[in-house]
């Protein structure tokens, strides 16, 4: 231990040693800082995993480079002329967010990427310029059976065709904007495992998030917490075309927390999609269905959505074509118009939740529909549907059941219905009104359990 009155002797000492060998007592000072034996320091760490490369650059010779050296290709702020670039297994192409562009000079395909391990592409802004594609290339980026596809913090624009068009891949993509495509922002086919998180989507001409399979199977696809605007249905139709997000044969997909406004057609459309979850999403002004859960699936969740504004809320039907299985609850439904895109040949417009078959539906709020707050079955097609605990209110008729030959079971109970102007439970046949009011219980329909509901 340095007692006090040793100290100010021993800093002397310091100081002289300090003074007559100035250059040794540097070199031990510098030696402190050397970094370990076999590393670099900081300043060179970045030549170990980047290649940096300026505007006018060959970038197809540039990359090949970076992936046979397992680098990532920095291409610095600027314009990049681009046409028939592929992306090769361990492509890591990254860029400065907004101020990196690759510009498509056309006469073929713009970016391409077949049969790879991985591959990445970081803040880049790519750009169709609204230059055509050719025709066996469907999109701005084409990847087939990529492994593992990264895209984050980049922003498609101006594609002739689709954006992003994905076959066999498993992919992430995160925090990238899709601007004015002309056909579709995404589409994933035969995809496994994919995650869609974040995305912002504007103005595109037939679709905006599109997850389909070749042939119905568990796809396992996570779409969560983007933001769908103006998606516009430029080749018309009943459907197929106009909606956000939009899932076909592909099961197990997971909707969430999404926030969308303007859809022609449907906010979320699952057409034959089993093992669906459709949750917490916001879903204004429709153009037609808000979401809609038809044909041929087994299992849909319907939990926690707000729409406010369609031609109908929520339809979870098509029991003929095998359509079944589900759980609506805790949604809310309000302005629904009975005005669509097309002249509706069966049911119509004008309804705020449609159901079928082997369902639960608990909970809901539907709020100033035009025509009915609840349409149970449709002729024949209505099996063991339990309506219970909804609140309905401001529409012309609460509850239109059918109450044709055929039809099964149903039970409505507990649900609370206010300014029902031509009743709030009627029997239909089809579209025609068959019983008077039947809220309070009737035995004239065996199939129907009718009890304890509130009338204002």
């Amino acid at each position: 231990m340095i007692k006090r009155r040793n100290f100010l002797p021993l800093m002397a000492l310091t100081a002289i040693s300090t003074a007559l060998h100035p250059a040794a007592n540097a070199s031990a000072a510098s030696d402190r800082r050397q970094p370990l034996r076999g590393t670099l320091p900081p300043e060179h760490e970045d030549t170990l995993t980047k290649s940096s490369v300026a505007p006018g650059a060959d970038l197809a010779k540039a990359l090949a480079k970076a992936v046979r050296e397992g680098r990532t290709l920095m291409l610095e702020a600027g314009d990049y002329a681009v046409s028939d670039l592929d992306l090769p297994d361990g492509a890591h192409l990254t860029g400065i967010p907004g101020a990196t562009r690759l510009i498509y000079k056309g006469g073929g395909s713009f970016l391409r990427t077949q049969g790879s391990g991985r591959v990445s592409l970081q803040g880049l802004i790519i750009d169709g310029a609204g230059r055509p594609l050719a025709p066996d290339s469907p999109a701005l980026l084409h990847a087939r059976a990529v492994d593992r596809l990264t895209i984050a913090n980049c922003q498609f624009q101006d594609a002739s065709a689709s954006a992003i068009q994905l076959e066999g891949c498993s992919a992430r993509l995160t925090n990238n904007s899709i601007l004015r495509a002309a056909d579709y922002a995404l589409y994933a086919l035969d995809g496994a495992a994919t995650e869609i998180t974040g995305n912002q989507v504007d103005d595109c001409g037939n679709g905006g998030i599109l997850v389909h399979r070749r042939a119905k199977g568990y796809d396992g696809t996570i779409v969560t917490g983007n933001r769908l605007t103006n998606i516009r249905a430029v080749q018309g139709g009943t459907g197929p075309f106009g909606n956000a997000i939009n899932t076909y044969r592909a099961d197990n997909v997971m909707i969430s927390n999404n926030h969308i406004r303007g859809a022609a057609f449907s906010a979320i459309r699952a057409n034959a999609s089993s093992g669906v979850q459709i949750i917490g999403n916001q879903c204004l002004a429709s153009g037609e269905t808000a979401i809609y859960s038809e044909f041929g699936f087994e299992g849909a969740i319907v939990n926690g959505n707000l729409i406010d504004g369609a031609a109908n809320g929520i339809s979870v039907v098509n029991f003929d074509t095998g359509g079944r299985l589900a759980v609506i609850s805790g949604n809310i439904i309000r302005n629904i118009s009975d005005r669509g895109p097309y002249v509706h040949d069966v049911a119509g417009f004008g309804f705020g939740l449609a159901v079928e078959a082997d369902a639960s539906v608990t909970g809901n709020v539907i709020e100033n529909a035009a025509r009915a707050g609840l349409l149970l079955g449709w002729g024949p097609y209505l099996r063991d549907v339990v309506v219970s605990g909804n609140v309905v209110r401001k529409v012309p008729t609460g509850c239109m059941v059918t109450v044709v030959e055929g039809a099964g079971r149903a039970t409505i109970t507990n649900n609370l219905f206010e300014a029902t102007a031509k009743g709030a439970i009627i029997g239909y046949r089809w579209l025609d009104a068959a019983s008077g009011e039947l809220a309070r219980g009737s035995q004239q329909f065996p199939h129907l359990t009718i009890a304890n509901n509130s009338l204002g």
